[in-house]
């Protein structure tokens, strides 16, 4: 997530950790090359400037200055105004807990807006308990309605789709569909253009106030550069928009025009999207991603992916065995499955406070579906007594699994040192959470 603009500030501030005092020489100097990465990332200047004016303003105050502590005290200012440029507070969704709420979803051709509206559809059935129901609403770009037919249907939710008319006509019959047969959330998916023209906004326009949404909510791409800003106006003075997602923040381009959207427009953005899968989808808090910006971790936020996605009666049962020195392969595969739900490991990476951004740590999410197939390429006796597993039994594996006897190999040497590992951690204290992530981790 902003990776080149998270390396230029951890060097900044890795320098700044060295300076022996503060004084109004260095914090200049520490300023200047942060305006510099803040540009280099393609940070709208109006941004840059508004950033730079008030932490320089903070950061030659009496109290930054005369304090016990000036260079953690000028790296909390970096960090105040970071926070500031991403939107200060998150922000939820507008949910109407006692009709239909109808979110509308508008952005440039190719911003991703197909897939973030089944990622939204998913999100709110998961965190509100509501049925929603997707409207295929972009009759203009070719396979538009069968990518979300299809999208839809993969991850279990309805659609409502017409061959023939008007988005605007189609969307209407959508909300009574909804109405008629229970819906409670109700997500529009409209067509884009390559740039914004006055028909399609018509289009927009007419279709908002005959819909009258909860929400209109912008998707743009955070790999875009300069013009996402230009576009997030453009759109906000046309539809007066309420919130603003963000697409492919797990990319590595620069994405600092993205994330000036907020200052700019002065609407949040809510939520961002973090990989390719459904479930793929958080909620936008500026004081995370700016710690994640700044190489500080977000320890917040990997909790409570832990909390979500692992089993803790499953754990417990895990401690008795580890204990015991049972834990076997198929243990390891039930670990394996739960660090996949997590998402994209090098997202969970960030997370860490202080892990190095070039420690070149490069973990390959294809790697843990490899481990998963080696695995149940073998036998539930080979899974409890891997020791027995012969050269003969590791070419029938490496076969089945579609890998080398060489990756098979692998995959057992990992797995000797990672049970000689947790045995003496287990040991030390008590094992919580997912035993594969604090070998990962730690």
């Amino acid at each position: 997530m902003l990776v080149s603009l998270s390396n230029r500030l951890s060097e900044i501030m890795k320098k700044v950790r060295g300076w022996g005092s503060l004084n109004e020489k260095n914090i200049r100097d520490g300023l200047r090359d942060i305006k510099l990465a803040l540009l280099e990332a393609d940070v709208n200047y109006k941004v840059v400037k508004g950033f730079i004016d008030g932490a320089t303003e903070s950061a030659l105050g009496e109290q930054v200055l005369n304090s016990i502590t000036p260079v953690q005290q000028f790296t909390k200012v970096v960090y105040d105004y970071l926070v500031k440029i991403l939107g200060e507070e998150d922000h939820d969704l507008k949910i109407s807990f006692g009709g239909i709420s109808v979110f509308m979803l508008v952005g440039l051709q190719g911003s991703g807006k197909t897939t973030t509206a089944v990622k939204l559809a998913h999100y709110v059935q998961k965190n509100y308990n509501k049925k929603p129901l997707l409207i295929a609403a972009d009759v203009y770009r070719p396979a538009a309605v069968k990518q979300l037919e299809l999208l839809s249907e993969k991850n279990g939710f309805s659609i409502y789709k017409e061959d023939n008319g008007k988005p605007v006509d189609i969307c209407l019959s959508g909300l009574k569909f909804a109405r008629e047969n229970s819906y409670q959330v109700l997500i529009i998916d409209t067509a884009g253009r390559l740039e914004i023209d006055e028909k399609m906004m018509n289009e927009l326009i007419e279709m908002k106030n005959r819909m009258k949404p909860h929400e209109v909510i912008l998707i743009a791409d955070a790999a875009t550069g300069q013009v996402a800003v230009s576009v997030a106006q453009g759109f906000n003075e046309k539809l007066g928009i309420t919130g603003i997602f963000l697409s492919r923040m797990d990319s590595d381009a620069r994405g600092g025009a993205a994330l000036s959207m907020s200052y700019i427009t002065g609407r949040y953005i809510k939520f961002i999207g973090t990989g390719e899968k459904i479930p793929d989808f958080e909620k936008f808090y500026p004081s995370r991603i700016a710690s994640r910006i700044l190489n500080m971790g977000d320890v917040v936020s990997l909790v409570e992916k832990v909390q979500e996605n692992v089993d803790l009666e499953q754990a417990a049962k895990l401690e008795k065995k580890l204990r015991k020195d049972t834990f076997d392969l198929k243990d390891f595969l039930d670990q394996v499955k739960q660090l996949e739900k997590m998402g994209p490991l090098e997202n969970i990476l960030e997370m860490i406070p202080g892990l190095p951004k070039k420690a070149n740590i490069k973990i390959d999410d294809h790697a843990l579906k490899q481990t998963e197939a080696i695995i149940n390429s073998m036998t539930e006796y080979e899974r409890s007594h891997y020791k027995m597993i012969n050269g003969s039994r590791r070419k029938r594996i490496a076969l089945g699994s579609g890998t080398s006897v060489f990756e098979v190999n692998r995959l057992l040497n990992n797995f000797q040192q990672m049970k000689k590992l947790m045995k003496k951690m287990g040991k030390g204290g008590k094992l919580k959470g997912n035993v594969l992530s604090e070998r990962l981790f730690t």
